[in-house]
């Protein structure tokens, strides 16, 4: 994953956003007994109440590359069953196979992750399972006037080409990905229409995620004049109307699992 630092208080900005998918999917889990569950790219912890709310007397680990992250997380965590590790997702190797492997918003920022599902699903028990979102929006005017902003000049000569995150695949590859001998899958997708409020929200919104590795990889007043010219651009892909400005955003599901020996 970029190696680029995060900001959790701007990720967090738009925290019940980016929580809901979550919510979404986990309702969809249906594994009421499960006892030990690992969150790949848990980030700052906002997903760690929903996991404790549906789950009270499981042991929830926290995975994630980002010291930021790791740090607001423990900061926001009082509750000695819920840990965090910093690692790398490519990297995941649990000591005992967890009964429920989720993951929010994460995998997209490696770009092989289809080809590392194999080996996350071996960490998955007998009678457990993988739940997993990622976003399905690189189509969408934000992140389309980023790689057109990123690949113009005066910027990409700053920027590594590898600072854009490569678009997710479609939902039925990654059902195909997963459906392993052995293994149950369900996927679905869904189109939120997310009302921001402020001047430029979605700006606020993909500055805080994808466009962050772009932002950071620019000296300052060119970051400057990108930011002012990216801004202008998303104004006018997403103008204010009299609710706020409307940002809609597909996500992608998909859940398998593994069926007991």
């Amino acid at each position: 994953m970029p190696s680029t630092q995060w900001n959790p208080g701007a990720y967090l900005t738009y925290a019940s956003e980016r929580t809901q998918p979550f919510i979404d999917l986990l309702q969809r889990v249906r594994a009421p007994k499960a006892a030990r569950i690992v969150d790949l790219g848990c980030g700052p912890g906002n997903g760690m109440p929903v996991l404790r709310g549906m789950w009270p007397t499981a042991q929830i680990t926290g995975i994630d590359s980002s010291e930021e992250m790791l740090q607001r997380a423990r900061e926001a965590t009082d509750d000695d069953r819920i840990s965090y590790t910093r690692a790398d997702i490519r990297d995941l190797q649990l000591q005992e196979p967890a009964d429920l492997i989720v993951s929010n918003a994460a995998l997209q920022w490696i770009p092989e992750h289809r080809e590392l599902l194999p080996s996350i699903m071996d960490n998955v028990a007998p009678g457990g399972m993988l739940a997993v979102q990622v976003p399905g929006n690189f189509h969408a005017p934000s992140h389309q006037l980023l790689a057109e902003f990123a690949a113009a000049q005066p910027y990409a000569q700053h920027i590594d080409p590898a600072a854009l995150l490569k678009p997710t695949a479609e939902l039925t590859d990654y059902m195909l990905d997963v459906a392993q001998p052995g293994w149950e899958v369900e996927a679905w997708e869904t189109r939120y229409h997310h009302v921001l409020q402020g001047e430029d929200p979605v700006f606020d919104w993909i500055s805080a995620a994808a466009a962050r590795p772009v932002l950071q990889a620019l000296p300052g007043e060119i970051r400057e004049q990108f930011s002012a010219e990216y801004k202008a651009a998303l104004r006018e892909a997403y103008p204010a109307t009299r609710i706020g400005t409307i940002l809609p955003f597909r996500r992608l599901f998909f859940i398998a699992r593994r069926q007991r020996a």
